[in-house]
């Protein structure tokens, strides 16, 4: 039997970064996420550690994100074309995850405003 929150096709990795599940996902217009920015690589790596430790995604945006979204790293719901090309694409790829067990992108995504480490909480 699946582990509780998990579906019995989900992958055993101990990693919780995006992987092979991008092929179930069903088509979305909006999104829900979070993120973690950073400007350094440096920092965003240490803020994957602290992830990859079992920490919460929120808890670690509000310590590491330098971005308006310190609040826990929301973003809100977001429709598709309001967010920027290389971070929606990585959004849309991902499963939607909960900050106590996320599903996040591992590497960070680069773009124009720095790295960033982004999860999806719901999609519709």
């Amino acid at each position: 039997m699946a582990p509780k929150g998990k579906s019995k096709n989900s992958s055993s990795k101990p990693d919780n970064s995006a992987g092979e599940d991008q092929k179930k996902l069903k088509a979305a217009n909006v999104i829900k996420t979070r993120h973690i920015l950073c400007e350094k690589h440096s920092k965003v790596i240490e803020a994957l550690e602290k992830l990859s430790a079992g920490q919460k995604f929120d808890a670690v945006a509000r310590e590491y994100s330098e971005d308006k979204a310190r609040q826990g790293g929301d973003l809100g719901w977001k429709p598709r074309g309001s967010l920027t090309r290389v971070y929606e694409d990585a959004a849309y790829a991902l499963q939607p995850s909960t900050i106590d067990k996320p599903i996040y992108t591992n590497p960070p995504i680069k773009s124009s405003f720095g790295y960033h480490i982004i999860m999806v909480e719901g999609r519709r």
